[in-house]
């Protein structure tokens, strides 16, 4: 039987005094289904997070949306997305069947958010088909409480720009984000579970990260010690970055190598390599729900 915790993740575990703790209860609540009530949260949601990597390893994540329904869960160990990326997105070349992907829902004016990591079953003209392998859910902390709705009036924006390294405007964007998404991957594309693509998300008051030309840096906040961003990290320092713009609806996508610095606290170190950005990118509009 598997372990749900790999090697990069049982050693910060054992790092921060949690290791004999989350041998017991990790099988509990890192699941192999989904139980009802993902099921029932993933199919009210007008967004969801997704990674996978690309052939070298590099992860890769984006957000689908949709009217409330478009993903649903037929079962505990599948679900079913009505929508694909823009084509010009690089995840929708790499969602094949076969490949890893992680997926966050997270629901910010209720501060819930749950994780599904599997494999991507079937992809065609109407959607993904994506087969469930980890089910888990997140403590809410750090969420910034908003609300997000479709808006079935959406136009698509220009397309995407991508450059190397980012712009003033950019830089800015980032130190005054409440809000961003990590994704990263163990370098093993085996039959492990636990050797999958995570997308977790990262929040706290503007100015929480730290910009020094194109290096990001985030304190490591107190959350469930389940260490899988850390984890992954510690085995292969590639990651993907996604940062919305709440007021505009636009997406900024980055390439990032991490480094990890001891603590207290323990302190996260992003080198940017890659930027895309995509204006007007997503059919939702958000509410304040502070």
């Amino acid at each position: 039987m598997h372990s749900v915790f790999h090697a990069g993740e049982t050693a910060l575990q054992s790092a921060a005094g949690s290791r004999e703790r989350l041998a017991e209860v990790g099988p509990r609540v890192i699941r192999e289904e989904m139980p009802e009530q993902h099921r029932g949260f993933f199919s009210s949601l007008p967004f969801v997070v997704v990674a996978t990597t690309d052939p070298s390893g590099q992860p890769h994540l984006s957000m689908l949306a949709g009217a409330p329904g478009f993903v649903s869960a037929p079962d505990g160990r599948h679900l079913q997305i009505a929508g694909r990326p823009a084509p010009d997105d690089p995840l929708d070349a790499l969602l094949t069947p076969g490949a890893r992907f992680g997926l966050l829902g997270i629901e910010a004016h209720t501060r819930r958010r749950n994780r599904a990591n599997g494999r991507v079953l079937a992809r065609g003209t109407d959607g993904l088909s994506l087969g469930v392998e980890q089910s888990f859910g997140n403590c809410p902390k750090y969420i910034q409480p908003r609300c997000a709705l479709f808006d079935p009036d959406w136009r698509a924006g220009a397309p995407a720009e991508k450059r190397a390294g980012l712009s003033d405007a950019e830089r800015a964007w980032i130190r005054a984000a409440d809000t961003f998404f990590i994704a990263t991957a163990h370098p093993s594309d085996d039959a492990d579970p636990a050797h999958g693509v995570d997308v977790s998300h990262r929040g706290g008051p503007p100015g929480f990260i730290t910009v020094d030309g194109d290096t990001l840096g985030i304190d490591d906040f107190a959350g469930n010690n389940y260490f899988n961003t850390l984890g992954n990290l510690l085995l292969n320092p590639r990651a993907g970055l996604l940062f919305p713009d709440f007021t505009r609806g636009s997406l900024l996508h980055l390439q990032a190598t991490a480094e990890i610095l001891p603590g207290p606290p323990r302190r996260l170190l992003l080198r940017v390599t890659g930027v895309r950005h995509h204006r007007a990118a997503l059919p939702l509009r958000w509410e304040d729900a502070g």
